[in-house]
């Protein structure tokens, strides 16, 4: 590492472990970095998360985020939390399949589509894993929280997915280990990005589009579509806050403990603000006479059981990291068991 960055990461330290000392005089000031434009679910609850920070800490911490790539570019993110270009920023672990291996496990496609319960089971496993900790560590890196861009689904135009059988030659746009499944159905795979599906699909480049329901929404998609099948499958969850090691470990036991509540609250905000968007997505889709098909629970299983192929290539990466994958992919599956469990016990958070 270069001498200039190891100075700046002592300094950096120096300065917040005396700024701690005298709290009753000086705030302790975090830049965040985030790729992300300041509008939207998940943007929302990253405020939550800024504000609750402060609001644990009695203002002595604030969080100054500096949106839309103004830092760094989501390819890059991993390097400069790391490094000390910010303090902590978001990571969005599908950049870095070999730095965020343990992280890709909420990328999975397993039978995991309800957003509240996929990121409080991804918190738990990384929050309390202590070899993805150190993993992490190694990293310079300490996890605070996580998103999800909840489940994923698929629209299309002029033709409808009701079974595994009606996807083959269909030209699809598709989402990670996702879109690979439906290729080993039979799709022709299209690479283009969530945004230029509507112009994909209005000229016939797309028959179909795996997405998200609120950005079908955003997107105005439903203008397109003449389908939209949901797929009650699994979700996209491999992204979150993370901090640079050396500035956390120069923080008191009460400030990081008030950033990980901060993180966990998180994830509650957007499974709030996530589901009431999706759910509005979904209407707005009827309001514009597209058809709304719930795909049947054995079709479905037949995507998850093509799907191991990509749950056990996982598994191997993770081993190639020095990781248990196997053990971590049980702990992940009976975590998800766990929250469903709550959710049909106590209902969601907010609704308690």
């Amino acid at each position: 590492m270069k001498t200039h960055q190891l100075m700046n990461r002592a300094l950096t330290a120096a300065a917040l472990c005396l700024a701690t000392a005298s709290s009753a005089f000086a705030e302790i000031r975090l830049i965040l970095g985030e790729p992300g434009p300041n509008r939207g679910a998940r943007a929302a609850a990253m405020q939550h998360f800024v504000d609750e920070v402060s609001a644990r800490t009695d203002g002595e911490v604030v969080i100054d985020v500096q949106w839309g790539g103004a830092l760094f570019k989501a390819n890059a993110a991993v390097g400069a939390i790391a490094d000390g270009v910010a303090d902590l920023g978001t990571i969005i672990g599908v950049y870095f399949p070999q730095e965020m291996v343990a992280y890709g496990i909420a990328d999975l496609p397993l039978v995991n589509a309800d957003s509240w319960v996929g990121m409080r089971a991804t918190d738990a496993l990384i929050r309390n894993s202590e070899p993805i900790q150190a993993s992490l560590a190694n990293q310079n890196l300490v996890y605070l929280g996580t998103f999800t861009t909840s489940e994923v689904n698929i629209g299309c135009k002029d033709a409808a997915i009701r079974s595994v059988e009606d996807i083959e030659g269909l030209k699809v746009r598709g989402v990670g280990a996702y879109g690979d499944t439906f290729r080993d159905y039979g799709a022709n795979m299209v690479p283009m990005s969530i945004y230029d599906a509507y112009q994909g699909l209005d000229t016939g480049l797309l028959d179909c589009s795996q997405g998200y329901s609120y950005a079908v929404g955003a997107l105005r998609q439903e203008e397109v579509m003449t389908s939209y099948t949901l797929l009650n499958w699994g979700q996209v969850g491999a992204l979150g806050i993370f901090m640079n090691k050396d500035v956390y470990d120069g923080l008191s036991p009460d400030i990081q403990t008030a950033l990980a509540e901060a993180g966990v609250s998180m994830a509650d905000k957007l499974g709030e603000l996530i589901t009431a968007d999706n759910e509005a997505a979904i209407e707005k889709m009827r309001g514009a006479g597209v058809e709304i098909i719930a795909l049947d629970t054995a079709e479905r299983d037949k995507l998850v059981e093509r799907g191991e192929t990509y749950v056990t290539e996982w598994i191997a990466q993770a081993g190639g990291a020095g990781l248990d994958g196997q053990a971590l992919l049980d702990s992940y599956n009976d975590l998800l068991v766990k929250y469903a469990e709550e959710r049909d016990a106590q209902g969601y958070p907010w609704t308690r």
